[in-house]
């Protein structure tokens, strides 16, 4: 270990002379500027959502869709569809895009 301190106490004693005497490498090359990067993120478009009532049947499969006002209507519609025995209907919540 004492071999490895002796060389690294001559390696700095030349480096520190070649640093006296003008001829590091650092003094020759010139500084060069850094370049601002590109940014690559993508840009979010605002995606306008509008609120629906949607009447789904046990598969989720949408039935019927109403505007957001007329939920007394979207239920009546669910009861409609479920009377008799047949597969149960129900209301739920949907949101659309808006294209504009």
């Amino acid at each position: 270990m004492a071999r490895k301190v002796l060389n690294r106490m001559a390696l700095r004693e030349e480096a520190e002379a070649a640093e006296k005497a003008g001829l590091t490498d650092e003094a020759k090359k010139p500084a060069k500027k850094a370049t601002p990067r590109k940014s690559r993120k993508k840009e979010v478009a605002e995606v306008r959502v509008k609120l629906f009532w949607g009447v789904f049947n046990q598969s989720l499969k949408r039935v019927a869709l109403f505007e957001f006002n007329q939920k007394k209507q979207a239920e009546k519609k669910a009861e409609e569809l479920s009377q008799g025995g047949k597969s149960p209907h129900f209301v739920q919540k949907v949101k659309e895009a808006i294209e504009e």
